[in-house]
């Protein structure tokens, strides 16, 4: 079945079905997409799917909250590639949580060029968990990325050799403490390592040959040509405070960071045990000494092409919404 949702302000129905299978296709953790839309007759509302937490891995939602704050720069980026305003309200409600944004396309515009090419980007951009080649990334390609973190009100910084060298330790400690315990091993597992026709969670194909323990941190680390920095880059994407606001800045944030990175020739994958073990986040926080919360460490590089991992249909994801087959 085909599904047709109604149209949406100034959207008909073919471009709302555009938008929202684009806005589908922004990362999240251990890919469960844990998001869902509701189009209503003026504007289309992101909100939380509470049933896709990882209680585990991520008790406190933050990493969902990333997630939806990734899918709604997608959206965004989407309606304004297609020529209209994407007029946005964050938390808009404050007796519903889960409602985390709604986003009303407003008047006509002609498309801005740049947002043109992250629009192409979306479908292209892939999480590279495999080693990445010998390439150093260019200072003005950095400088481009960090822009792009800040245009989301959220900052980015470079992490130097010795914030490097720290981080793997920092890493290998807070990925034993993951694998060490039952239950997130059992939640692990039923995320990853799945089957091609499943359609969330990581497919084994997609992290065949990738390195289990992090260890590329320091093996594709350029010791002695220290100063071009690490090979590849590693920056942290983090925001003054620690809300719900903060979080959903900073998911908007890391995804125009990726999906410029992937206009560059760029892949990139998550550096995630120092994030989601708090006792490691907050260490991690120290190592940095910026006085900001660190949301997201990602790794930057030039890798192979990678296959497309699935996604959900676009039935599964909308709430209460008028479609037609």
């Amino acid at each position: 079945m085909t599904i047709q949702v109604t149209g949406i302000g100034r959207l008909n129905s073919e471009q709302v079905n555009s938008v929202l299978r684009s806005a589908m296709l922004a990362p999240s953790t251990h890919n469960t997409q844990p998001w869902l839309f509701r189009c209503t007759g003026t504007g289309i509302e992101l909100h939380a799917d509470p049933r896709r937490i990882l209680p585990v891995t991520d008790p406190d939602g933050r990493e969902l909250v990333l997630s939806c704050g990734a899918a709604l720069f997608t959206l965004r980026t989407a309606i304004r590639a297609s020529g209209f305003h994407p007029a946005t309200t964050l938390v808009p409600s404050r007796t519903d949580p889960d409602l985390l944004a709604v986003v009303r396309p407003l008047a006509e515009r002609t498309p801005d060029p740049k947002i043109s090419r992250l629009a192409r980007a979306i479908p292209h951009r892939r999480t590279n968990r495999r080693p990445f080649l010998s390439r150093v990334v260019p200072d003005a390609t950095l400088a481009v990325l960090r822009h792009a973190t800040e245009l989301e009100h959220s900052w980015m910084s470079r992490l130097d050799a010795e914030q490097c060298r720290r981080l793997q330790d920092l890493t290998e400690r807070a990925r034993r403490a993951q694998f060490t315990d039952p239950a997130f091993l059992a939640e692990l597992g039923r995320w990853t390592g799945l089957g091609a026709n499943t359609r969330d969670g990581v497919p084994s194909y997609a992290t065949e040959g990738a390195p289990a323990d992090e260890s590329w941190l320091l093996d594709e680390f350029r010791g002695p040509h220290s100063n071009t920095g690490p090979t590849p880059l590693v920056v942290m994407i983090g925001s003054l405070t620690d809300d719900r606001i903060d979080r959903l800045q900073a998911g908007q944030a890391l995804q125009r960071v990726l999906l410029t990175a992937t206009g560059a020739g760029l892949d990139a994958s998550f550096i995630s045990p120092p994030i989601m073990v708090r006792e490691a986040r907050a260490e991690l926080r120290r190592l940095l000494g910026c006085g900001v919360w660190p949301q997201v460490l990602l790794r930057l590089g030039y890798g192979a092409p990678l296959p497309w991992t699935p996604r959900r249909s676009l039935e599964d994801v909308l709430l209460d919404t008028l479609i037609t087959a």
